[in-house]
């Protein structure tokens, strides 16, 4: 009688790409019945097919990854077919948070039929050769260093955006914000601007530490978690993903001043991370 892991896991391995499509399929479904009325459950179903397929979703790529044989010169994730389901599980994420939100709105029109025709894409390109272990490794660095730039350049216009909302913030208290002279952008556009630089900065962390490790597994064959800037990565990744969810809780009078402080934790955390990456093995190999 086999275990309850291996259940699991031999269920796992029966998913296919049909199972996530479909799941897809039917929220879009679900979602088209608005032009036939009101119906009572249509959001809590439609979360729940978009959760069975983000799940699906995340499994097949997993399983497609770790069950490459390790004597195979075949790239980890390295063929367009792949990049294609990536880029639709991308989309995929995206439109559950913005769904999660605003459930009322009708962005699933747009989303979910993308979502469809680039999986759909995926599977017509599927036959196309993958790359080779190197290229894979020198594709997924290229994706990993110019997430991480991006990341850190979100993180210092936000601590920029930051410092501009003290000051204004400091000069409509001494009622000198009207000055023709030194004119600054509304604590409304700076706050919003620090928002999403928080919001940028944390995806594109993400992105980055993503590729870093399909690109550590290309190149090494294996994940080294004892790395310095592997470890500082993370941290500094979960570090912006607290903040963005603390950030996002705080009401709209106290937003601005509070996430300035988190912004500036933040530029600091960069800081020692940077150094971390330049001076260690992760950084100069």
């Amino acid at each position: 009688m086999l275990s309850a892991p291996l259940i699991v896991l031999e269920f796992l391995h029966k998913i296919s790409i049909t199972c996530f499509f479909t799941s897809y399929l039917v929220a879009l479904l679900l979602e088209l019945t608005r032009f036939v009325g009101q119906f009572r459950f249509r959001t809590p179903a439609v979360l729940v097919m978009m959760g069975i397929g983000l799940f699906t979703h995340v499994s097949y790529l997993f399983l497609r990854a770790v069950n490459l044989p390790v004597d195979d010169n075949r790239g980890l994730l390295s063929s367009w077919a792949e990049w294609s389901l990536l880029l639709a599980l991308g989309l995929a994420i995206c439109f559950f948070i913005a769904y999660l939100r605003r459930p009322d709105t009708i962005i699933s029109f747009f989303f979910l039929p993308l979502i469809l025709l680039t999986i759909g894409l995926g599977i017509s390109i599927g036959g196309w050769e993958p790359f080779s272990r190197t290229e894979a490794a020198d594709t997924w660095r290229s994706i990993h260093g110019f997430a991480m730039m991006i990341g850190t350049g979100a993180v210092l216009v936000g601590f920029l955006a930051g410092v501009m909302y003290l000051v204004q913030s400091r000069r409509l208290k001494l009622k000198r914000a009207g000055s023709p002279r030194f004119r600054l952008p509304t604590l409304e556009t700076l706050d919003r601007a620090n928002r999403r630089a928080l919001v940028i900065s944390t995806t594109f962390v993400a992105i980055g530490v993503v590729a870093g490790m399909i690109m550590n597994l290309n190149q090494h064959e294996r994940f080294d978690w004892a790395d310095s800037g592997i470890l500082l990565s993370l941290m500094l990744f979960l570090w912006l993903l607290a903040a963005t969810a603390i950030e996002f809780m705080y009401s709209p009078a106290s937003r601005g001043r509070k996430a300035f402080y988190m912004m500036l934790a933040s530029l600091g955390f960069l800081l020692l991370a940077l150094i971390g990456v330049v001076v260690s093995s992760h950084g100069v190999s």
